[in-house]
């Protein structure tokens, strides 16, 4: 037995740490996930950036999505891989805590900023007169700084609470990277009920925030199914649908992953389940947003001359 203050380092198991051939497989889908992610979104921040035509609110928030996926993935993955390489499964107290409160953080504020973004499409397609108003540039800017600012404070909050616990479980996490849930496993008291609460809170106000989302496409939805055009429809469904499906996928495994019952927790089933949630969406939203784009098509086509050219 031993408590928090005599621990220094987690280990970090994964259900095949047995086996060199999953062992493998994991840092060759790991590493390529991520030169995938680093590209995709590097490409995005570089395109936004460059051309001031795509200086519009739209594109700002999807510049800080692009930020922010660079943050999830490059939070936890880059030292699973580095385990991987190194056959280690060692992180530092320091290190575990630093990893849980950015990566908190990270996701925090993604969330928000989606929320934000299903805002935007709702003002684009349902009152467009009022686009200029409510959406300029010093709106668009305080918004942002509002997500990140309640991102810092929500790690902030949940990490303290989560390292203030006595653990005396052991120091093995059963997940790639430091998760709360996992960590929360490992206390030894009913003090680890104050993070259970705090989860429940943040879910609550996640839950607002889902709402708030269903409602604007709903508003949405029925203003595309007005519009006379078809052309002007699928604009708005092409814009609107890669959207609401990263959200979905996003927002259903994060919450499975901290609300689910111990009953239902199993290594593979852990580590599944964290991988949808943080590994994937930073790596498939470029290419969703890239390739439904038109705009967005035309000026990475600028930069990578032939690329996009047969699409």
């Amino acid at each position: 037995m031993s408590n928090s203050s005599s621990i220094s380092h987690f280990l970090l198991l994964l259900p095949f740490a047995g086996t060199q051939q999953l062992q493998l497989l994991h840092f060759c889908l790991f590493l390529a996930t991520y030169l995938a992610a680093l590209l995709g979104n590097s490409l995005i921040i570089t395109t936004i950036t460059w051309h001031h035509h795509l200086h519009t609110p739209m594109y700002f928030f999807l510049l800080n999505l692009a930020l922010l996926d660079l943050g999830i993935i490059s939070t936890t993955v880059p030292k699973s891989i580095a385990n991987s390489l190194r056959h280690s499964r060692d992180i530092s107290y320091a290190g575990c805590a630093a990893q849980v409160f950015f990566f908190l953080f990270f996701i925090s504020a993604e969330f928000s900023l989606l929320t934000i973004m299903a805002y935007d499409r709702y003002v684009a397609i349902c009152r467009p007169l009022h686009y200029g108003t409510l959406l300029g540039s010093r709106a668009c800017a305080h918004m942002a700084a509002a997500a990140w600012a309640c991102a810092v404070l929500n790690a902030l909050l949940h990490t303290a609470i989560t390292f203030s616990l006595p653990l005396c479980q052991g120091n093995a996490v059963h997940q790639f990277f430091c998760e709360v849930p996992q960590i929360l496993k490992l206390s030894c008291s009913t003090a680890y009920l104050r993070e259970v609460w705090a989860i429940l809170v943040s879910d609550c106000l996640a839950s607002v925030c889902f709402v708030f989302i269903v409602v604007s496409y709903v508003q949405i939805f029925r203003a595309v199914l007005r519009m006379p055009s078809q052309q002007g429809r699928h604009k708005a469904f092409a814009t609107c649908l890669p959207h609401l499906a990263v959200l979905s996928l996003f927002l259903s495994t994060a919450s499975f992953a901290y609300l689910k019952p111990l009953s239902m927790s199993s290594p593979s089933l852990n580590l599944f389940v964290s991988v949808l949630y943080s590994v994937v969406p930073p790596a498939v939203n470029p290419l969703i947003y890239s390739l439904r784009n038109q705009e967005l098509k035309a000026a990475l086509s600028k930069l990578l001359p032939g690329c996009f050219q047969k699409q």
